[in-house]
């Protein structure tokens, strides 16, 4: 495994706009290929990815443009439902948007004649976060800026809002955990919320401020991670509350930080945009520095393939993605 190697992107697609979002499909679609979504100033592009290293006969990478959704206005969130399916007659594609205005967008489309899409109102500022139940899709939550969690139904009725001590920034649905919800504060608390009791179970601290994003570990549902300031953090929730493990990552702050969903010991943290380029960062736990350092234009959003480490970062008219070991 090469350490801290410096280099760029492995592939990139070009895109009409400044990419705001990026997001991979989490779920199994029943295609080979893998669904991506990304957000731009006022549309939502769903495409599909197959790259060389999952077949041989894939020189590079394809990418394939399925549909284009006019959303008229900036998009700040995107999540995808598990309910989307290639191989379903009529195929379905179903995901949600965070937008500017406040408001949550249903999206659902046969990629043939039927579009609709539905709009959630209840959030008074920013929404930072949303996260579809990840067994059968039927709920989704979201996080914002008004100090509020809340969970709704597919028809965009409230069932669940939780009251925060800060901004919500992150959301995180555990397909082992169904029944709980991980929220990320601002203010450094990480929070976890039992769906039936509607009551907090479980709190952690990273004794430092901002929390900028937080994620659940999909191959081992005891570990957390984040960002906060310029730090990476790691949780381990049998344990202790408080971090076991904690680095300096980003000079500059560090602004988001997911597991790599193919193993537990694999995360990207990325930074802010400076003037002109983002740090990605991708860290391996049996490391000490970071396995890959890449940059990207103004990059935004980070997202990692289903079944490859792999992750993709957005920025100015394109997607870069970058492939390392596990």
């Amino acid at each position: 495994m090469k350490q801290d190697s410096t280099r760029n992107a492995a592939y990139t697609v070009d895109c009409e706009d400044y990419v705001h979002v990026v997001k991979f499909n989490p779920f199994d679609c029943g295609d080979t290929c893998s669904l991506i979504a990304y957000g731009g100033n006022n549309y939502v592009v769903v495409g599909t990815c197959r790259f060389q290293e999952e077949d041989a006969e894939v020189e590079g990478m394809q990418y394939e443009t399925l549909r284009t959704f006019h959303h008229g206005i900036r998009v700040d969130a995107i999540a995808w439902s598990p309910e989307t399916r290639l191989d379903a007659l009529p195929p379905q594609i179903r995901f949600c948007t965070a937008a500017s205005d406040r408001k949550l967008r249903l999206f659902t489309s046969d990629l043939q004649d039927k579009n609709e899409f539905k709009t959630f109102d209840g959030h008074s500022s920013y929404i930072n976060d949303l996260v579809f139940a990840p067994k059968e899709g039927q709920e989704i939550a979201s996080v914002s800026d008004d100090h509020t969690c809340r969970v709704w139904d597919l028809e965009g009725n409230e069932k669940a809002h939780f009251v925060l001590r800060s901004p919500g920034v992150s959301v995180c649905w555990h397909p082992e955990e169904a029944f709980k919800l991980m929220v990320a504060e601002r203010n450094g608390t990480i929070r976890f919320y039992d769906l039936i009791t509607h009551q907090a179970i479980l709190s952690l601290e990273c004794e430092q401020m901002p929390l900028m994003s937080a994620d659940w570990c999909l191959k081992n549902s005891l570990r957390i991670g984040a960002v906060a300031g310029n730090d990476w953090l790691i949780w381990d929730i049998a344990r202790s509350s408080y971090p076991q493990d904690k680095r300096p990552a980003h000079v500059d702050r560090a602004r988001l930080f997911r597991w790599s969903r193919v193993t537990e010991n694999l995360f990207a943290t990325t930074g802010y945009p400076g003037k002109t380029t983002t740090q990605l960062l991708i860290h391996h736990l049996g490391h000490p520095q970071p396995i890959l350092t890449g940059t990207a234009a103004v990059g935004s959003g980070l997202t990692w393939h289903r079944t490859l480490p792999l992750c993709a970062v957005g920025g100015d008219h394109k997607i870069f993605f970058w492939v390392t070991e596990m």
